[in-house]
C-alpha cells in the first residue's frame, strides 16, 4: 500500500492508497488545495474543519452540475451521425422509388 502526502492550504495530510494510484490522489488533492483560499475566507479564521466542509460542498456542487447538465448538442461533423444520415437518405430514396404510384 502506497502513501501520499497531500498539502491542502497550510496543512499536510498523509493518505494511504493503492499502489499506482498516487498520481490520481495527488490530482484530487490539488483540486482541494485550489479551492482552499476561497473556502478559508468563507469559513473565517481558525475554522479549518468548516473550510474543508465548504470545499466538499463546492466539489459536490460541481459534480451535481456535471451530472444534471443537458447532454451536449450533436456535432454536425460527427462521422457516425453523417454516415447514419446518408444511410437514412438512401433508404428514403429506395422507399420512394418502390412506393406504388411513384
Amino acid at each position: 500500500m502506497a502513501q501520499v502526502t497531500l498539502t491542502i492550504g497550510d496543512r499536510s495530510h498523509l493518505v494511504a492508497c493503492a499502489d499506482g494510484d498516487e498520481p490520481r490522489l495527488e490530482r484530487l488533492g490539488a483540486m482541494l488545495d485550489e479551492r482552499w483560499p476561497a473556502a478559508r475566507r468563507a469559513a473565517g479564521a481558525g475554522a479549518s474543519e468548516r473550510a474543508m466542509l465548504l470545499i466538499a460542498l463546492m466539489l459536490a456542487d460541481s459534480l451535481d452540475e456535471a451530472q444534471n447538465a443537458p447532454p451536449p448538442a450533436p456535432d454536425g461533423n460527427d462521422p457516425t451521425l453523417l454516415a447514419l444520415a446518408e444511410r437514412l437518405e438512401a433508404l428514403a430514396e429506395t422507399l420512394e422509388q418502390d412506393a406504388p404510384g411513384a
